[in-house]
């Protein structure tokens, strides 16, 4: 038997180049000459650097950092020129920062190369020549047939063939891809030869590309015995790399994407280096003082030749020069006394200040490890730092941006009320009426009045949803999926799967109202009812749910051979499908329990006559079967069917948050930060989840942006995209008054909220129209709309798609600094992309944890990583680099003026000694020590007042306002300082010896106030003192003059002292 398989992605796309692909690699018979199809191996490579060019890599990446670079032109003129200084001043410490940051880079590094090598050796099963062969996966080709058992993972993509299953289908889950954790049901190619050894097929398909939702397979053509004919396939025959099977003992698949051609791989982000906003700030400083740098020597040079052109000061009596230096050129010589000027004054950009700030971030990310506030008592882990780059980033975050499954939510639905035909029924443990139901609203006695229509609505429950069952024998289960003890001790022994949590609390809040879901067997739908009766129903069709209709529906024969159409979707689904005078008696319920954060679902039926069953049988084979436009036909059969309906209630069900995840998003907003969340999950659904999460209240409207706006209009696409923009730009922006940042809701009541929702496949079109003018404006007008609304929801995204909306958002106008976070390897991309990456040590998987930035164990403790200790870890390494170019600007300011009065000789003012020593040792603790400890506010007022972020928010303390007041500050300083010492040696003291003081005495004495001066600055600054502060900072002054004495008895240092007291 002959298949020839024909499949294409890209939804409304233009279509690529195909590829063919032989099963098995064997080829048609009939065809061309057979040239076996070249694609790329099964390797997975995310590493950055290989054993031979980690080296040159490394270091080129490290020396395109502006500080690296200059440090090291310094070291190469102290090496080749003749200087003041040794090499070893500015070689030592460059060298200590490249040796250090290299061995992190590269065990970073060896991890990457560790994970790769356990993804691709892992061993698999292949089918060739009929034998079963275990090889590793990397040596995987396209075309291989794999076979993969339960719980493994799928090594590439595959398109399934054979299932263990007797229907056909296996379940997997897709966590590691879109984070959700519910099984979903693929199938097999309809009509595929049992034997797959003799199985001769063809597959064309498009060339790889990484969008998870949108997609076709277009049909199967059979060819046997001559004649001709074709299967229509879908997405679902398609298993993507990193999903794993569950609940089949094993399925065999053909390779159609390898390596890095797969999905999962195409959405993997790739990890670069991330650079904070005070490192840019301290480059632009940087810039500043190496023109100031560059601007004393240049000076110092030029008057240093003006003052030697006059006669006898180029060469005086006591100074012959030699004939070497007769002979010397003049431009080589003022070339060099250039560079030795640099030298000279080179400490006004210390390479230590980087080597502080280097060590202010690795000691500082130890206070996030040891808060006690983020131990889980649950895990039994606390908060975890990957990244010590990016401490200061934390406080200047403007957007953050979400997952919602296992981030904002617990992932856990649980059944919490229902309405039947206008009647709240709660189910509460201390309620007996009717099976444990009991109601809320209306007399009680019309319950059993009312029975019929109730277990009509269970039933409903019971039959409505693709739920699997699980025995406890067949597979470890889950706690989510546990039954309570409110069945029988045999009902407890199930558990349930399915693509949908919601469907499975459906399904477990009907066990508690006495109606249980047996399980399907052979298209037989089994259920018990409260009398314990066991009723059957032939599952005749399923009609699933999608998003456009957002409402899923199964037609079942009874054994009375009544047919009925049981539906459930979306309330605006649904209404307009059923008969008004029903839908007044539950729109009440539904829109209260939706402003109340739960997910509502409205229930209807039909009782299908004979005719009327045979003739939607038909029209659903035939679309089923067509080759063209098969989704189109599909669609028309569903919503002629699923019309006419009776409604008979509504369900509210509830995704649990996580704890405090509603007063963590409010405190965020109260911050000034802006939060967006990006999930893979249903609208409805992710909706509801903001509700409850406050992001959206009950006054917010709702600017709706998905597919089914789009078709709303009746005309193309981007003709109502372009409308639709234009619409709520006008809404949001140009009729909205200016917005405050930050500001509380209940202050603005006066001013309409807007959120914006948008799904995955809308988005396509605002980042890929096809004109480029239009693709520009879209993102302009998208972008302009979702910074003026509250918040942002973003549903039905591709791993990738998460990336690009961080990346736009990360590169708009005034390039805000940008936060993700999530638990799942889903949301590894949008973390890689962000400025600052968190992981959430959840359930599925550590994937996030390993590639992000910080780890935390619940999504509460994002509130104190960013107000407290993000706010003071800003505040703290500002201080320090404000203070490091205040101190030395201090420094070499008087070193500066002192050529002045040297003739230009390029003669320290002090003591090579002074010189290393300075930002080492005499200045260097103290400012370590305020930049770890330093809480110019308490931790509690920062939690309390989530509006102190906003203080220090867009980089305020290194604008450069606060840089111009610290240089000012260093100036007057240093000018006081050299010229204060020059009034004090204006009335010339002798030493006992009977010789004046000299040089050394001068240059000390302007150290010794310098040192005391700068340092009895940072005490005056530091507000919270520890004994740490105490030890540093009298420990440093008290050293530097114990270092004086015993280390420079010839200086007479006690003289200058006493010189300076008399004075």
């Amino acid at each position: 038997m002959i298949f020839y398989i024909s499949c294409s992605f890209g939804g409304d796309e233009k279509r690529v180049d195909s590829r063919t692909i032989y099963v098995g690699h064997r080829q048609c018979p009939g065809t061309e000459a057979f040239i076996a199809p070249k694609f790329c191996d099964n390797r997975i490579v995310s590493s950055k650097y290989t054993v031979w060019n980690f080296l040159p890599k490394n270091l080129f990446e490290q020396f395109r950092r502006i500080a690296n670079f200059y440090f090291l032109i310094i070291f190469l003129v102290q090496v080749i020129v003749d200087t003041p200084t040794s090499p070893v001043t500015s070689g030592l410490p460059l060298f200590f920062v490249i040796t250090v940051t290299a061995i992190k880079q590269g065990y970073e590094d060896w991890l990457r190369h560790k994970a790769d090598k356990e993804v691709n050796k892992y061993l698999v099963t292949v089918l060739e020549d009929g034998r079963r062969i275990r090889k590793e996966s990397e040596r995987i080709k396209v075309g291989d047939v794999v076979e993969v058992v339960e719980d493994e993972t799928f090594p590439c993509d595959l398109i399934l063939l054979q299932s263990s299953r007797d229907d056909d289908t296996c379940f997997v889950t897709t966590a590691s891809l879109d984070g959700e954790s519910n099984h979903k049901t693929h199938y097999t190619v309809p009509d595929t030869e049992k034997d797959l050894e003799s199985l001769t097929a063809t597959i064309e398909c498009e060339q790889p590309q990484p969008d998870l939702y949108k997609g076709r397979l277009d049909h199967l053509s059979n060819v046997a015995f001559f004649v001709c004919s074709s299967r229509s396939l879908g997405p679902e025959n398609l298993l993507l790399k990193g999903a794993t099977l569950k609940n089949t003992k094993k399925i065999y698949g053909v390779a159609v994407y390898t390596g890095m051609e797969t999905k999962m791989a195409l959405n993997y982000q790739g990890k670069s280096q991330k650079r904070s906003a005070v490192e840019k700030s301290i480059n632009a400083f940087l810039l500043v003082y190496l023109c100031i740098l560059l601007s004393k020597a240049l000076v110092c040079t030029t008057l240093k030749y003006v003052w030697q052109s006059r006669d006898g000061q180029d060469e005086p009596w006591y100074n012959q020069k030699t004939q070497k230096e007769k002979d010397a050129y003049k431009f080589l010589k003022m070339f060099t006394d250039f560079l030795s000027f640099m030298v000279l004054f080179n400490f006004i950009i210390p390479v230590s200040m980087y080597v502080t700030v280097e060590m202010q971030k690795f000691l500082g990310s130890f206070f996030i490890t040891w808060d006690k506030d983020f131990f889980d008592p649950e895990i039994q882990e606390g908060a975890l730092v990957n990244t010590s780059d990016l401490n200061e980033e934390l406080g200047q975050v403007e957007y953050v941006f979400t997952d919602k499954t296992g981030t904002l939510t617990q992932n856990n639905m649980e059944f919490i009320e229902c309405c039947i035909d206008g009647f709240q029924y709660k189910n509460r443990d201390s309620c007996s009426e009717l099976d444990s139901f009991c109601v809320t609203d209306g007399p009680v006695s019309k319950l059993h009045e009312k029975a019929g229509r109730e277990e009509l609505f269970l039933r409903a429950l019971c039959l409505c949803h693709t739920v699997q069952v699980k025995e406890a024998g067949d597979m470890e289960t889950v706690s989510e999926d546990q039954i309570d003890g409110l069945l029988p001790p045999t009902e407890q022994q199930k558990g349930f799967i399915a693509s949908s949590p919601d469907e499975v609390a459906l399904v477990m809040g009907a066990m508690k109202y006495g109606f249980t879901f047996l399980g399907l067997d052979s298209k037989t739908m089994k259920i018990r009812n409260r009398q314990n009766d066991v009723e059957l129903y032939e599952l005749l069709h399923v009609l699933n749910f999608d998003p456009v209709r957002r409402r899923m529906s199964v037609i079942v024969r009874s054994k009375a051979g009544e047919t009925l159409l049981f539906c459930k979707g979306a309330d605006s689904s649904i209404f307009p499908r059923v008969r008004s005078e029903e839908v007044d008696r539950i729109r009440v319920h539904v829109e209260r329990n939706a402003t109340e954060g739960y997910r509502t679902l409205c229930v209807a039926y039909k009782q299908l006559c004979t005719e009327e069953y045979v003739e939607v049988d038909a029209k659903l084979r035939e679309a089923r079967l067509a080759l063209q436009d098969r989704e189109e036909k599909l669609m028309a059969v569903y919503n002629q069917v699923e019309t006419g309906m009776s409604l008979i209630g509504a369900t509210a069900v509830e995704d649990r948050l996580q704890e405090e995840a509603a007063e963590t998003m409010e405190a965020l907003q109260e911050a000034g930060i802006k939060v967006w969340v990006l999930t893979g999950d249903k609208m409805e659904t992710a909706k509801s989840t903001c509700y409850a999460c406050r992001l959206f209240q009950r006054g917010t409207e709702l600017l709706e942006l998905t597919v089914r706006t789009l078709e709303d209009g009746g005309r193309k696409r981007e003709e109502r995209l372009h409308e639709l923009l234009l619409e709520y730009h006008k809404k949001a922006v140009q009729d909205a008054p200016p917005a405050k940042l930050g500001v509380r809701r209940s202050w603005v009541t006066a001013s309409q909220e807007y959120g914006f929702i948008i799904d995955g496949a809308t988005l396509s079109l605002v980042l890929n129209s096809s004109p480029e003018a239009s693709s520009t404006r879209y993102k302009s007008l998208f972008l302009q709309i979702c910074q003026n609304c509250t918040a942002v929801l973003c549903c039905r995204m591709a791993p990738l798609q998460k990336a690009q909306i961080v990346k736009m958002v990360k590169n708009s106008k005034g390039s805000p600094i940008t936060l993700s976070i999530g638990d799942g390897a889903n949301d590894v991309s949008m973390i890689l992309e962000a400025h600052v990456g968190i992981g959430i040590k959840g359930k599925e998987g550590r994937q996030a944890v390993r590639n992000s930035d910080y780890a935390i164990p619940k999504l509460k403790h994002l509130k104190k990583l960013l107000l407290a200790h993000g706010h003071l870890y800003y505040v703290r390494i500002a201080h320090l680099v404000q203070y490091f170019f205040y101190k030395n600007l201090c420094f070499i300011l008087p070193q500066f003026l002192y050529q002045f009065f040297c003739g230009y000789s390029q003669q320290p003012l002090y003591d090579a000694a002074y010189l290393t020593m300075y930002n080492i040792c005499f200045t260097s603790m103290p400012i370590l020590a305020y930049s770890l400890l330093e809480q110019h506010i308490a931790i509690e007022s920062l939690m309390d007042t989530a509006s102190l972020y906003r203080e220090v928010a867009k980089n305020a303390t290194l604008r450069w306002g606060p840089f111009l007041y610290w240089t000012t500050l260093g100036i007057f300083h240093g000018l006081l300082f050299f010229f204060g010492v020059r009034c004090l040696f204006s009335n010339p003291a002798l030493q006992d010896n009977g010789q004046v003081f000299g040089n050394w005495s001068y240059g000390t004495i302007v150290f010794t106030v310098l040192v005391f001066t700068v340092t009895l600055k940072l005490a005056l600054d530091t507000r919270h003192w520890t004994w740490i502060n105490h030890l540093v900072i009298w420990g440093s002054l008290a050293f530097y003059v114990f270092f004086n004495g015993p280390f420079f008895p010839s200086i007479t240092n006690y003289f200058a002292y006493k010189n300076l007291i008399i004075f």
